[in-house]
């Protein structure tokens, strides 16, 4: 029997390296512009996050823009409406995830629908029949259905409309799809129909999901572990590991051993262990706190040193870095904290409060450092004023 690899060790550093460039946060405009730019983002991070949260722009818009300087809203409504590039459905949260990944997620709409979904567990036949047949008549807003009876909500989020709940279990179930957005308005169409298919695209086997799940880590996260390929997924972990196991024998995973990491594993691809360019040290990205370099708390922690604090819900007298703090990343190092808001009537980005992390609290050229994040913070106040 052959004896396991020894982990290859690399430091934080180089790790942290590897990872800006799977993330395509080294270099200015990776993806180029317009609503091409927006399917090549999101087909190689493999999905993009949304959240209701609006203090400032939400975060599919600011996720994408950290990747696409030129980046405009309309962009993604092309991809999503027009293009149909894109569509939205849950990752380990819903998301926009590439039009061509779509098979992967058939099999989870096959469960529901067969089965049920348990946030939904409240919907009717009749609830399900109404919405069917406005759906057939053509798109959907839940503003159209004019005739609901309220109910209570079965949980916080919920809402206390019949037709809406109807709506988002077709959605789950891949009845129905989100064929485009005004805000966090979602006007929902039949799915074959936006699509323009006769019947929906064959699943994909349990194996090939496994593959795309590992696939879209290498991609997007250079070096990975468990925990960072199956985010908000254990299920899915031991046929993961399995499958790196067999890559492992076969020479297309290497073991790696990162600094600070203790026993828990990561491998990379060979070709992402090779010597790359550094992230030039005026490059910066006010990032979302959603965005998929900061949303694994633990693994942004062992990277870069930072552990970043979400704090929308935390009472404002225990706040430590702000209500909706955005991490800035400077070169490939996280120095500070921003809270922000924009103030879209007096059309002005608002500075809650600034606080200096990492490397930033060193006093040494912290004014050369506080002159670069001003400048991007005002290409930042023109994208969230921006039409």
């Amino acid at each position: 029997m052959s004896r396991a690899p020894k982990p290859f060790p690399i430091p934080t550093t180089q790790a942290r390296q590897i990872w800006l460039h799977a993330q395509r946060l080294d270099e200015r405009a990776p993806f180029g512009e317009g609503a091409r730019a927006v399917a090549d983002a999101i087909a190689h991070l493999g999905y993009v996050q949304i959240d209701t949260i609006n203090v400032i722009e939400r975060s599919h818009h600011h996720i994408l823009f950290s990747r696409i300087p030129s980046y405009r809203r309309a962009d993604l409504r092309q991809a999503q409406s027009v293009d149909r590039s894109v569509f939205e459905y849950w990752t380990h949260a819903l998301s926009y995830v590439p039009a061509n990944d779509f098979r992967f997620f058939l099999p989870a709409m096959r469960e529901h629908r067969r089965e049920g979904h348990k946030w939904y567990a409240s919907v009717t036949p009749a609830d399900t029949g109404k919405v069917m047949r406005l759906l057939r008549a053509g798109p959907l807003t839940i503003r159209d259905i004019e005739d609901d009876v309220l109910t209570e909500k079965e949980h916080l989020w919920q809402s206390r409309k019949p037709s809406k709940r109807a709506l988002q279990l077709a959605f789950y179930t891949g009845v129905a799809t989100v064929s485009a957005r005004q805000g966090m308005l979602k006007t929902y169409e039949l799915m074959t129909r936006h699509f323009g298919w006769d019947k929906l695209p064959k699943p994909a086997s349990a194996r090939d999901i496994t593959a795309h799940l590992l696939d879209r880590a290498l991609r997007s996260q250079g070096v990975v572990s468990l925990d960072s390929i199956c985010h908000l997924d254990a299920p899915s972990k031991k046929a993961i590991a399995q499958l790196v196991a067999s890559r492992v024998r076969r020479g297309e995973l290497v073991p790696v051993a990162i600094e600070g990491a203790g026993k828990q594993e990561h491998w990379a691809a060979p070709a992402a262990l090779e010597p790359g360019e550094d992230a030039s040290p005026d490059l910066v990205h006010i990032l979302s706190p959603f965005d998929p370099l900061i949303i694994q708390r633990k693994r942004t922690n062992l990277f870069f040193g930072y552990n970043h604090l979400f704090e929308a819900y935390v009472p404002k007298a225990k706040r430590k870095l702000g209500y909706f703090a955005l991490p800035v990343l400077v070169g490939d190092e996280i120095v500070a904290a921003l809270d922000l808001k924009t103030d879209r009537q007096a059309k002005k980005l608002l500075m809650q409060k600034w606080t200096w992390v990492g490397q930033g609290k060193k006093t040494a050229g912290r004014k050369e450092l506080k002159r670069v994040i001003e400048e991007e913070l005002d290409r930042f106040e023109r994208f969230q004023l921006a039409e």
